[in-house]
């Protein structure tokens, strides 16, 4: 079977209607692990790049997508474990704590998860951008087991241990403040139309014809539109009193 390829000059070109959206399970079981194990993989679909060689917004491919790319860590001291991320404008900050990657099945901790943001200038008075960056790894018994097995061909067995995959995104701001949007919740509530309640027209056609009364005009007749109530036996005594009236009114000489 020919193996798909989709990266074309550094940069992901997927056919029309295609989306790539892969889970974190599936970033670090099938792309990940197999890159660093030297396994094919799925597809050509994420290229190589060191992310910072370049600022985010000059790394290859649509800045307004998640972009995704195999890079190499630099450590930022010869004998430490910190990873140099500073590039040309800035440097990536990592925040909170990583995240482990558990399989769906079994719950077994496959990678790890770190979230980093770009910071404008140097540090440590950099000032915070909106660009996110989440960067995937293997766990350490993963690493050392790639780092200790023999090596395949076509593979650098002295970077396997770095690989890491990068997915890096834009953060979009809201354009509503959250009491906008709750204002703006209550005045659909109570812009909403009402329930109206069931009518029914009743002309009175059995009280007309046992007095033998032409219907009335609209000008001394009711509507003939009656709202439904709970109060019918009201309604009855008030029809009642509208049909003496006319009876009175015609005994007279």
């Amino acid at each position: 079977m020919e193996k798909l390829n989709f990266v074309k000059n550094g940069v992901l070109r997927l056919p029309p209607g295609f989306r790539f959206h892969p889970t974190d399970e599936e970033l670090v079981v099938q792309y990940l692990k197999r890159k660093i194990f030297s396994c094919p993989l799925p597809a050509t679909i994420i290229p190589e790049i060191d992310v910072c060689k370049s600022d985010p917004w000059d790394l290859p491919g649509d800045s307004e997508q998640e972009r995704y790319f195999f890079s190499t860590r630099e450590a930022k001291y010869p004998n430490g474990n910190r990873s140099n991320r500073a590039t040309g404008a800035g440097y990536w900050k990592a925040t909170g704590i990583d995240k482990q990657i558990v399989t769906c099945r079994g719950n077994q901790v496959v990678g790890m998860k770190k979230t980093l943001v770009f910071y404008r200038g140097k540090p440590p008075h950099g000032s915070r951008t909106d660009w996110i960056m989440h960067e995937y790894r293997l766990v350490d018994s993963e690493t050392t087991a790639a780092a200790t097995a023999p090596p395949k061909k076509n593979s650098t067995q002295s970077s396997v241990g770095n690989w890491v995959l990068c997915r890096i995104f834009l953060k979009k701001r809201s354009t509503k403040k959250e009491g906008e949007i709750t204002e703006s919740r209550d005045c659909n509530r109570v812009g909403a139309p009402a329930k109206t309640r069931p009518v029914f027209y009743d002309f009175m056609a059995k009280e007309r014809a046992d007095l033998n009364v032409a219907p009335a005009s609209s000008s001394s007749g009711s509507s003939g539109v009656t709202e439904v109530s709970g109060h019918q036996p009201e309604d009855r005594e008030e029809s009642s009193s509208c049909c003496n009236s006319f009876s009175s009114f015609r005994s007279q000489p």
